[in-house]
């Protein structure tokens, strides 16, 4: 069975800056994508950052400068650095792995929990 556990999430006044967490365990082969995701209230869910097994990445252009997304591949974790927050940035974030495990020959998506940041003064 494959979990993500993601940390790190909780409040902090804009301007200020967070660091998320997510780590896989469980069965894993091996992960491609690994990527993060926001749900704003009252919004759809959106993708934040994405990094591939290269290391190659790309953001929305609402965090670019901002926001930095990087990977352990040892560790199964990645990270989202975010910096200078906005109250625009307040929404559940989860993280996202395309990972295969001993079990498939497949990649399939993965999702973690959710974790709240919340940018408010």
């Amino acid at each position: 069975q494959v979990q993500l556990v993601e940390s790190g999430g909780g409040l902090v006044q804009p301007g200020g800056s967070l660091r998320l967490s997510c780590a896989a365990s469980g069965s894993i082969l091996n992960i491609a994508d690994m990527g993060w995701y926001r749900q704003g209230p009252g919004k759809e869910r959106e993708l934040v950052a994405r990094i591939r097994s290269d290391a190659n990445t790309n953001y929305a252009d609402s965090v670019k400068g901002r926001f930095t997304i990087s990977r352990d591949n040892v560790k199964n974790t990645e990270y989202l650095q975010m910096n200078s927050l906005k109250p625009e940035d307040t929404a559940v974030y989860y993280c996202n792995a395309q990972l295969r495990t001993y079990n498939s020959g497949n990649y399939y998506p993965f999702w973690g929990q959710g974790t709240q940041v919340t940018v408010s003064s």
